[in-house]
């Protein structure tokens, strides 16, 4: 049968690349050398030194004391006794010295210091520790991953934990002695000569040596995952999926890790159905495939037909796959502290604590074994798009059948399809609008969003009379509360409409900044690293942008300047601007960066902040919590008066409705312009009056008694100056006789008693009293709002709410 519904395609982390720090790579011309990445070279031996002792004696990354290097003399700080505080006054920081360096002998020097401060730095530091398993909200970091808590502290028959626990999960191990060292030993027998080879290619000829052997690499990146395992073969699921990142020959070998894994055998597949269900194969379908029809890291499915009739997909989990994966967990929580350790060496001042951000993936991963968590997860949200008119709309979710899962067995309805990333790029254009709608719909409107949407998981239905695209594999399912869906949508408004002063207090909310960040340093910084990515285009625009801004424009002067100026900013970040990404931000980062991915095959340009913007825009519109007003009313309000700006309502009215007004140069959206292929009038009163419009007409209520009571002083004003100037005067007698307007008489003025009081005024009194002149700033809006019906309504409309009807009577007829 055809292959259409896959297996849970594992193999998204928390992010596609490394956060903008110091190890980003920076390429450049050095007179008489090759173009080389130094930073990323610093590192990358660093890594190479550290695993390598490792690997020479494996138990020191579990339990042996510390290992002793040498370091040259006057580097070696927190082991010679230096503090690093007085170690970066004698020599700067290593990238600033790489930076510094003349010749390649120069650099060369400067790369191996680094790496061995580092290196000896990371090994003291991380052997000192003992091992542990990763720790869901360690150190009191929340974590958003649905997990089914009626199970918790329940072990299987090995005695290992159905719902992810730490203790537990500990303790199993303890009891299975050398197995953590062996299965180090075996990561570092893999990893260390691949490290090798690479560092070796880029000391050798920079990055023109790796792109020379790029589909070499790609292919032992790719066999070397294979042989490691389910852990890390999601890895390279993740980056498959990412072409503005790896080149096509990367793409192409790790491609076939979706759903082309090495199966594991049918009889033993058969063998594991039977006893998950307590019985035999023929008592529940009546036909099975002979082979599986996808394959991945954690399970293979095949597909079967119940004795009911119906045609249904069958995930049976690997052999054994639970120890596995919950011993890689070990393993890579100890990379991480390596990362950390290298982290903490060459940028003290950051706060990020990646040993947390990979306890979050790794419980996360560890959750998706648990298919009976999985079947409760598709039901749920199936339930929920529903709710949001989602399924009407072009998204299905397949059905399940409870009475035939467990933990390890998850049967589901059977779709026909293919993945939405093995369509022509039209119809992935066509089709990823839908997934984003649904998407987005699920993070900021449910908060309860599927967490793994690459392309094994999102399928074009052949037959689209229940929808265009049908959603699989719910595995791994966050759930966010309402204060951190308000925080997102407040960063996306900020950050589209360019507005880094308002975003900075959204990090400062998001936890990603502390509260007395510099804003004076942190604002422009912003401008320099976010601008790139609201373009779109994925990493290797980023890449072009950013070199852009710097004035990089490939010749050997600008190059050298820009270089310079790069390097001063990224050592800012490193000192001044103590930053972090919180642990259950992962989740996030790797459910946009994997659906980015599938939108970049499609278009090339894609960018998902400027995409998400209408959105967002119909959320600000619709909902009128409070929250959501207050951020409404910052988009629309001139923050020097309070006053609405006519403009800008327009601009977010088109925006909800996918015609955005964007600045000069195509990026941003421009709030003050009002679009010149904007919506018509009658759609635009149509949105208005509808549901999807409650929170807008909740302000523009108030508002537009307001503008009522402006409009008509105006017009009272203007009118009782027609009248007066019209007013017959007597000859001869008017430059001696005061003007009639201001000859005070008998009037009755209305009280709040609701009797009226007896008064001597002018009728020029009078009128200042009931309609008083409009000071400059109401006299801008009252102008703005005309324009508004004269675009709308027409010339006329807006001469008569102008208040000059009585001076043109045909337009007010």
């Amino acid at each position: 049968p055809q292959t259409i519904q896959n297996p849970r395609q594992e193999g998204q982390v928390a992010s596609d690349r490394p956060p903008q720090r110091e190890f980003q790579t920076i390429q450049h011309k050095m007179p008489g050398a090759a173009r080389s990445s130094l930073p990323f070279v610093a590192v990358a031996i660093a890594c190479l030194v550290t695993l390598a002792v490792s690997a020479i004696t494996p138990a020191a990354a579990f339990q042996a004391p510390a290992l002793s290097l040498r370091v040259p003399t006057g580097h070696a700080g927190r082991f010679g006794g230096v503090s690093p505080r007085q170690q970066r006054s004698k020599t700067g920081s290593p990238l600033l010295r790489m930076q510094q360096s003349k010749t390649p002998l120069d650099q060369a020097s400067a790369i191996a210091t680094s790496a061995a401060i580092a290196a000896a730095a990371v090994n003291k530091a991380v052997s000192m520790k003992s091992l542990e398993a990763p720790d869901l909200g360690e150190g009191g970091q929340k974590t958003y991953i649905v997990k089914d808590t009626d199970r918790v502290g329940t072990v299987d028959e090995e005695g290992l934990p159905i719902v992810y626990d730490k203790q537990l999960i500990e303790a199993y191990w303890r009891k299975q002695d050398g197995a953590l060292q062996k299965r180090w030993r075996e990561f570092l027998g893999i990893t260390v000569p691949f490290l090798t080879k690479l560092v070796t290619m880029l000391v050798r000829g920079g990055t023109e040596e790796l792109q020379k052997n790029q589909a070499e690499l790609a292919r032992d990146a790719r066999i070397n995952l294979e042989k490691l395992g389910p852990t890390y073969i999601k890895a390279g699921q993740m980056m498959s999926v990412r072409p503005d990142v790896l080149p096509q020959e990367a793409l192409d070998e790790l491609a076939t890790l979706q759903d082309s894994v090495e199966p594991f055998d049918t009889e033993v597949a058969v063998k594991l159905i039977e006893s998950e269900l307590g019985c035999t194969l023929g008592e529940v379908f009546t036909e099975i495939s002979e082979v599986p029809v996808a394959a991945a890291s954690l399970a293979q499915v095949y597909k079967a037909r119940r004795v009911t009739g119906e045609w249904v997909a069958v995930k049976i989990q690997r052999p054994d796959v639970l120890s596995i994966v919950s011993k890689d967990l070990y393993v890579l929580r100890r990379a991480a502290e390596v990362y950390q350790g290298l982290i903490n060496q060459f940028a003290p001042q950051q706060r990020t604590d990646y040993v947390a951000l990979l306890n979050e993936w790794a419980v996360g991963f560890y959750t998706e074994l648990d298919f009976l968590n999985e079947a409760a997860n598709q039901l749920k949200l199936k339930r929920l798009l529903a709710e949001q008119g989602l399924s009407s709309e072009g998204v299905y979710i397949p059905e399940v059948y409870e009475d035939l899962c467990t933990r390890r067995l998850l049967v589901t309805e059977w779709v026909d399809g293919i993945k939405l990333s093995d369509c022509p790029p039209d119809e992935i254009n066509e089709y990823i609008a839908v997934g984003q709608e649904c998407f987005l719909t699920q993070l900021l409107q449910v908060g309860f969003f599927h967490s793994d949407p690459h392309p094994g998981n999102i399928i074009r239905l052949d037959d689209q009379s229940k929808g265009k695209i049908a959603l699989i594999d719910f595995g791994l399912v966050a759930s966010l509360q309402q204060e951190d869906m308000d925080n997102i949508v407040s960063a996306v408004i900020h950050l589209a409409n360019k507005d880094y002063t308002s975003l900075v207090d959204d990090f400062i909310n998001l936890n990603i900044l502390p509260g007395d960040c510099d804003r004076s340093k942190v604002i422009p910084l912003m401008d320099k690293a976010l601008s790139p990515y609201v373009k779109g285009g994925g990493a290797k625009k980023y890449e072009a942008e950013l070199r852009k801004s710097y004035g990089m424009d490939g010749s050997t002067g600008a190059a050298v300047g820009g270089f310079q100026a790069m390097t001063q900013d990224a050592l800012t970040v490193l000192n001044d601007i103590p930053f972090s990404i919180p642990p259950y931000f992962a989740l996030i980062a790797r459910a946009v960066v994997t659906l980015e991915g599938v939108a970049l095959i499609g278009n090339p340009e894609y960018g998902m902040i400027m995409e998400a913007y209408p959105f967002v825009a119909r959320k600000l519109l619709r909902e009128d919590r409070p929250e959501i007003q207050k951020a409404l009313q910052e988009v629309l309000y001139n923050a020097e008066d309070g006053t609405i700006t006519i403009d800008r309502l327009v601009v977010l009215l088109n925006s909800a409705m996918g015609v955005i007004a964007r600045q000069a140069g195509g990026t941003f959206v421009d709030l003050d312009s009002i679009p010149e292929q904007g919506v018509s009038l009658q759609r635009a009163l149509s949105y208005l009056a509808s549901e999807q419009a409650t929170s807008l007409r909740n302000i523009l209520l108030d508002e537009a008694v307001a503008a009522s009571d402006l409009l008509l002083r105006q017009s009272l004003r203007k009118g009782f100056g027609a009248a007066t100037t019209a007013a017959p005067r007597i000859p001869f007698l008017s430059g001696v006789l005061p003007a009639p307007e201001t000859v005070p008489g008998p009037v009755l003025l209305p009280t709040a008693a609701g009797a009226p009081a007896p008064a001597f005024l002018s009728p020029q009194a009078v009128l200042d009293e009931a309609a008083p002149a409009l000071d400059r700033e109401e006299e801008l809006y009252a102008i703005s709002l005309v324009d508004l019906v004269k675009g709308t309504l027409g010339e006329d409309a807006g001469t008569v709410v102008g208040g000059d009807g009585v001076l043109e009577p045909r337009a007010a007829a």
